[in-house]
């Protein structure tokens, strides 16, 4: 009897291994794609300080308590580093931990803010916001005080357009005359306005040829980063310029310019008339 070559027995046995391959990819289900990440989800930065300043920049008015697994959706950070670098920072009384695991900013902030208001007076750090609220509107920017039954103009940025309303540092209106600043300098100051409920819905005062014919203005409080009220901020111009939607945008830009100042179009929390 005659033996077969071991390099024939090989040769048999590796078509016969490929067909069972085959068959065995045939029957087992297909692979699922690999998800797909998010183009949404937050990038975590590279530098050590700058995943610190991310966490803090986390906060905001509407979240000032947030725990570990929010903060980790906001800054795109895993929940071992967040862990460390919060711990550096409740360490330095930049954040605050409860008990119940939620973090919020720490009085080490306050004190920060302290010695930035003392930097610069409020009229340095004003005058930017005026300016820029100017540049992205296109009309006239004042600010306005009260000062027993008037207002007074503070800070202001003329518009550049030929045709405008022109305001002068230092004049003085009555507050009786009207205007949007004028009905928000008395609400804010325990005055009657005929536009209480409208400032308190909306946080803002608007009015239409009130005071000067064919003359609109837009009005928004302005409080300091310790909740005191300083004044109104308001955009002022045509009437034909200033629809309904150009001031409501120019109400949110004014909001912005203040908040990258240090100051805030909203009342504190516990603000009561």
């Amino acid at each position: 009897m005659r033996s077969t070559p071991a390099s024939k027995k090989t040769s048999d046995a590796v078509p016969a291994r490929k067909t069972a391959r085959r068959a065995s990819d045939a029957a087992s289900p297909a692979k699922a794609p690999a998800p797909e990440v998010e183009a949404s989800a937050p990038q975590p930065p590279s530098g050590v300080l700058e995943r610190g300043l991310s966490i803090l920049e986390c906060f905001t008015e509407d979240r000032l308590r947030l725990k570990l697994r929010e903060l980790a959706d906001c800054t795109g950070l895993d929940k071992a580093t967040l862990l460390r670098l919060l711990g550096v920072l409740v360490r330095a009384r930049m954040v605050h931990r409860f008990d119940d695991g939620a973090y919020a900013p720490g009085p080490a902030l306050l004190h920060m803010g302290m010695l930035y208001r003392r930097t610069f007076d409020i009229g340095t750090r004003l005058q930017p916001v005026l300016q820029d609220v100017m540049r992205q509107t296109g009309e006239t920017v004042a600010f306005y005080v009260r000062d027993g039954d008037e207002r007074v103009c503070l800070y202001r940025e003329n518009s550049s357009n030929e045709v405008r309303h022109h305001v002068e540092v230092g004049a003085r209106l009555k507050l009786s005359a009207g205007g949007s600043s004028s009905h928000v300098l008395r609400y804010f100051t325990g005055g009657s306005t005929p536009h209480a409920e409208a400032i308190a819905r909306d946080g803002f005062a608007i009015t239409r040829e009130e005071r000067v014919p064919q003359i609109a203005s837009v009005a928004v409080p302005v409080f300091d980063s310790d909740g005191a009220f300083q004044g109104a901020l308001v955009v002022i111009g045509l009437a034909q310029r200033q629809s309904a939607t150009a001031q409501r945008k120019a109400v949110q830009v004014a909001q912005k310019a203040l908040a990258q100042q240090g100051f805030s179009s909203r009342p504190p929390r516990d603000w009561r008339r």
